[in-house]
């Protein structure tokens, strides 16, 4: 495919004054409109302004200026299909063979809090047709809606004059990719400006991909990242240091941070395989990240930490007296990088915002999307035993509740002086679960108090805590056997606490 003439009109103009230039050393004719046109008139590039091709000015402030037969019948007609030909030759129609194309910047105006009016103005009309009418005719014509393309299209007309079909194929599909974005962006963003619907008939997602990884969680399987665009979350943190960031990396870190969510005072968190093996909170980071290694340091070797406040000095030098993966923080001190840098392989990242909204999981078939978890209790606690927590119990009985909301189901947490000192997680009996955390705690399990995040169906859990030394238990209640329960917790001498609220975790 030979490209005579090329039609330019861009909203980021990176890199478009050069392309210009040497699609006109090729002898291309290049049409453009507005402020592209002018770009590239200051740039040297001779160009002929739309109006003048379709003999109407510009309208309605510019809303109105590509949409016209004239272009889209130069973009459209097929170049093998005789009548076609003939049409255009009959109303003094030009074929135009190269469009250059991106949207207005919907996502980057919303993104900085634009009003309702602006990003209306803002939705590219001519642009998606002109891209849309370019793709659909991929075999007769080229359509560029990424300035990182440039480079290679330009590079491929100088060398063989033309473009390939196997080019062309490749610029349609990531021009129908680009559309169907831009669409999503201003769909999610109407619908959640007029509260139409919570949940809609219809959903779009959209995300850019953003890198490729080494592997996904396993080396067998490939792995991508993708991003929203918003920059928030896990995937919009920063990396200051360290290899790069792996797919299960990704996985840790985002839970450690959606745990320390739960947290106002300093906390520590370590995470190995989606769960945590080590939490802990107390008056300064460098107590609190300690307390946290101690409850499962066998675990925590080669596990990801994350950290609610900005690291210090003190902080990074007991983590880098470890093997620890990846460590994530709102921020680090100077001491704190300078320390964390002597293991120049662990990734230290930066959090921003976090995330908010729904939450989606993908089955074979379809997306499954529920609200984000972000209620601790539902209600009032409920204190069932004549024994009842005392301060001290119910604060840890609280730490351990919000810890056992991040822990995989079936969850038990044992907790001393807010520090977790036996976690069992994804146990298919809670009972098992609780065996698994006795035994992490040890003789720590003695005076300490458990929480778990569903319902416990039998005594038998309530017995096996007792005999290992808890004193109190938060749990949701529920369950049809809640009196045998509560009888056991009453015989055994244990506070019981009635959450009302569950927290699987699947």
């Amino acid at each position: 495919m030979k490209v005579l003439r090329a039609l330019i009109s861009v909203s980021d103009k990176r890199g478009v004054v050069e392309l210009a230039r040497r699609l006109q050393a090729l002898g291309v004719e290049i049409i453009s409109t507005g402020g592209t046109a002018r770009a590239l008139r200051e740039g040297g590039v001779r160009v002929v302004d739309v109006s003048e091709v379709t003999g109407f000015p510009e309208m309605m402030d510019g809303r109105v200026k590509t949409l016209h037969p004239v272009i889209h019948g130069g973009i459209l007609a097929l170049r093998q299909k005789r009548e076609h030909m003939e049409e255009l030759e009959r109303h003094g129609i030009k074929t135009i063979d190269l469009v250059v194309v991106n949207l207005y910047p919907f996502e980057e105006t919303v993104g900085r809090g634009a009003g309702l009016q602006e990003a209306v103005e803002n939705i590219d009309i001519g642009g998606p047709a002109m891209i849309r009418s370019a793709a659909k005719n991929f075999t007769d014509v080229a359509v560029v809606v990424d300035p990182e393309d440039y480079r290679w299209v330009i590079e491929e007309l100088e060398r063989t004059g033309c473009l390939s079909e196997d080019s062309r194929r490749r610029l349609a599909v990531k021009a129908f990719s680009h559309t169907a974005r831009y669409d999503a962006v201003i769909s999610s963003y109407l619908n959640r400006t007029f509260g139409v619907e919570e949940f809609p008939e219809i959903l779009n997602l959209s995300y850019r991909r953003a890198g490729v990884l080494r592997y996904g969680e396993n080396p067998h399987q490939r792995g991508v990242l993708y991003v929203d665009g918003t920059g928030r979350g896990i995937a919009g943190a920063r990396c200051l240091q360290g290899k790069q960031l792996s797919f299960n990396n990704y996985l840790d870190l985002d839970a450690a941070w959606e745990l320390l969510g739960e947290f106002d005072e300093p906390t520590a968190a370590i995470m190995k395989h989606g769960n945590p093996c080590g939490v802990a909170s107390a008056g300064d980071l460098a107590e609190a990240y300690g307390k946290a290694h101690a409850c499962d340091p066998v675990s925590a070797y080669g596990g990801v930490v994350g950290l609610n406040r900005e690291v210090d000095g003190e902080t990074a030098e007991r983590i880098a007296s470890t093997f620890i993966e990846a460590v994530v923080a709102p921020g680090y001190s100077r001491e704190a990088l300078e320390a964390l840098a002597k293991k120049q392989n662990m990734r230290v990242v930066e959090m921003r915002d976090g995330s908010d909204g729904l939450q989606y999981r993908q089955i074979s078939g379809g997306v499954l999307v529920q609200d984000r978890d972000s209620v601790l209790l539902t209600g009032e606690l409920r204190f069932v035993t004549s024994r009842r927590p005392s301060g001290a119990e119910l604060a840890d009985l609280l730490f351990a509740w919000k810890v056992a909301k991040h822990v995989r189901s079936n969850a038990i947490v044992l907790a001393r002086e807010k520090q977790a000192v036996g976690i069992g997680a994804g146990q298919m009996s809670r009972v098992d679960s609780a065996e698994m955390a006795i035994k992490k705690a040890g003789g720590r399990a003695m005076g300490s108090v458990m929480a778990s995040d569903g319902f416990i169906p039998f005594p038998d859990t309530v017995e096996r805590a007792a005999a290992a030394g808890v004193a109190s238990i938060i749990q949701p209640g529920g369950s049809i056997r809640d009196s045998e329960v509560i009888a056991a917790a009453e015989r055994l001498g244990l506070s019981l606490v009635l959450t009302g609220t569950r927290h699987f975790r699947h």
